[in-house]
């Protein structure tokens, strides 16, 4: 079996597993690294704006006024990761402003009573607007746009965001759906920031690219995958607060899908259920290569992660949790990049929370 031992996963190296490697051409991990004058630029715009919960799409018109405000090199590659088919599936973004002041990672994973500037979540939410929609789902966070992602003592062994004792597996932030595919509805992007590392600063965040693990599969393990041939479970969320703890499984689907050139794939963390004993086997091997070809990046203040959810899949590697207020702290938003084709899913008092 594979391990992360084995194969030390850094952002700069390319990606390769038994010496087949994607494409030169393919590009699947890019960084950008703001200017100090940029960010304090960024940073006194955002400090200005306040609660962005007062009035969200205020708010968010007022973040594409401030970001638009960003060097054209820099705001077109922000823009061009949301907008085409061919870039990478993962960004870092670097020197990004943060809070004067921070109060206690919060106990509990939800958002903190006692912060009260918001510089981080307008750049969380003014990232998440160059790339599309912000949108909040009744059973992830409550439906918060904005999501505290904080380890929680009851939740340390678990492969959901509120772990930290485990390595959580290479996944896809999906949603449950009653139309029995999970894949759907589910985030085009996330934007992850960091407000607070881990105590030691050996949390990592993983991300591989759809075109990386298809370049290091054999054809036949690839082709299993692309059946359908396997039932994603509901997110831990769903199955915790609404399920009972029970599995909650998709229709049959395809992991990876799509064009060759282009492949999309889809992992539930929470499990996924094979259907033959051929699926098992090379759903096993699939986590074995997505540990080989990933990017890994050990986030720190003032760094966000632009992740494409359809184009790859991310893990985070286990970290020793404190419970002292100052245990790792990231936030986090799940963005589609329009809300009309799942208009299905609205709930009644909000155009943004869906069920």
């Amino acid at each position: 079996m594979t391990t992360l031992a084995d194969h030390p996963l850094d952002a700069d190296r390319g990606s390769a597993v038994s010496g087949t490697a994607a494409p030169a051409s393919v590009q699947t991990f890019s960084r950008i690294e703001l200017p100090d004058e940029v960010r304090d630029a960024l940073g006194a715009g955002l400090a200005e704006v306040g609660d962005p919960n007062a009035d969200i799409d205020w708010s968010m018109t007022r973040y594409l006024q401030i970001f638009a405000g960003l060097p054209t090199p820099i705001l077109q590659q922000i823009l061009d990761f949301g907008r085409h088919i061919d870039t990478p599936g993962v960004t870092l973004v670097d020197n990004l402003p943060v809070d004067a002041l921070l109060p206690d990672t919060p106990a509990d994973g939800g958002p903190s009573r006692d912060k009260r500037s918001f510089v981080a979540e307008g750049v969380l939410l003014g990232l998440s607007g160059l790339l599309g929609e912000p949108l909040g789902v009744r059973t992830e966070k409550s439906g918060q746009l904005v999501h505290d992602v904080i380890p929680v003592p009851g939740g340390a062994m678990t492969q959901t965001n509120q772990g930290s004792e485990v390595f959580l597996n290479f996944h896809s932030d999906i949603m449950h759906d009653v139309i029995g595919r999970y894949d759907v509805a589910n985030p085009d992007f996330l934007v992850l920031s960091c407000l607070r590392a881990d105590h030691e600063g050996i949390a990592g965040t993983h991300y591989a690219d759809a075109r990386d693990i298809q370049a290091a599969l054999a054809p036949e393990v690839l082709e299993t995958l692309r059946s359908p041939l396997f039932r994603l479970n509901a997110p831990g969320s769903y199955v915790r607060d609404v399920a009972g703890g029970a599995e909650v499984l998709s229709d049959p689907v395809p992991l990876i899908s799509g064009n060759d050139e282009y492949p999309e794939i889809a992992i539930s963390a929470n499990g996924v259920q094979p259907l033959t004993t051929g699926a098992r086997a090379a759903l096993d091997r699939l986590q074995e290569v997505c540990r080989a070809v990933a990017h890994g990046v050990h986030l720190r203040p003032g760094q966000a992660l632009l992740i494409n959810n359809r184009k790859g899949v991310h893990a985070r590697t286990s970290f020793t949790a404190r419970y002292d207020g100052r245990d790792r702290w990231l936030q986090r938003t799940y963005v589609r990049r329009s809300l009309w084709n799942i208009r299905y899913r609205v709930t009644p008092e909000n155009r943004r929370v869906h069920y």
